[in-house]
């Protein structure tokens, strides 16, 4: 899979590209990141990307012209141009997931006060958001949909179990982990992950999971496949807080 990141800052692109998972996948060939300078796709003096908006009004607007050239040079077929923007829709593990399955991205990213709005009509198939918050660029959510969807293409990750028990992957949020030593400062290990019994551990985690969803995302308890069994623990825990029942809302 081809990432293709638009960018006045390539070299944000590229050192990233330079460590960890994403760079054995890229060196394995599994995925492919490739940064484009938006500025060689102008055509003055000044190598110039953007412009004031009309109407007036504080900050610049990146301009269309170089937007257009650069993804219709850059662009292969079947990949999907995807644009950076606080406008957009929220990340999830389901949209990583959607994403994943096309050749490839390429991921626009936004300066100043924005893009031309002509881009966005024309080009963006997509708009993205990694938060309900304003970064300076797009740089830096583009290299977090990288890593997001990345994670879901085949033979990134050593252990593809991974990816369908971390958090999010059942819409709900993963339990605790622990590693040796099995005492450190006097906080023990709890006894059900030593105990050896395999059908406790993992009962134990689905419990764990349910339990810090409810108190930290009870929202995403309304998309969760949830057994019989799982909500008679998540009664049992509202019980003991007050909280509704499973069922009753979240």
């Amino acid at each position: 899979m081809r990432f293709c990141v638009v960018t006045i800052f390539p070299e944000m692109v590229r050192e990233f590209a330079k460590y960890g998972l994403v760079k054995r996948a890229v060196d394995d060939g599994r995925i492919a990141v490739e940064a484009v300078d938006l500025r060689d796709y102008t055509h003055d003096k000044h190598r110039s990307v953007d412009d004031t908006p009309f109407g007036g009004g504080g900050g610049m607007v990146l301009r269309p012209e170089p937007l257009f050239e650069a993804v219709e040079a850059v662009r292969r077929q079947g990949e999907k141009v995807v644009l950076l923007s606080p406008q957009g829709a929220p990340l999830t593990d389901a949209k990583a997931r959607a994403l994943a399955k096309a050749p490839g991205l390429v991921l626009v990213c936004g300066r100043y006060e924005g893009v031309d709005e002509r881009f966005r009509q024309a080009l963006a198939e997509e708009e993205i958001s990694v938060g309900d918050y304003v970064l300076m660029g797009g740089e830096l959510p583009a290299l977090v949909v990288i890593e997001a969807v990345a994670r879901h293409v085949e033979g990134v990750l050593g252990n593809p179990d991974s990816a369908e028990k971390d958090s999010f992957s059942d819409s709900l949020l993963d339990f605790p982990h622990y590693t040796r030593p099995a005492e450190f400062r006097g906080m023990k290990v709890p006894e059900t992950l030593v105990s050896g019994d395999h059908e406790a551990i993992t009962r134990w985690r689905r419990e764990e999971s349910l339990r810090r969803t409810m108190e930290r995302r009870p929202d995403l308890l309304a998309g969760a496949k949830l057994g019989k069994e799982d909500r008679h623990y998540l009664d049992s825990l509202k019980n003991k807080t007050g909280l509704p029942a499973a069922g009753q809302g979240v």
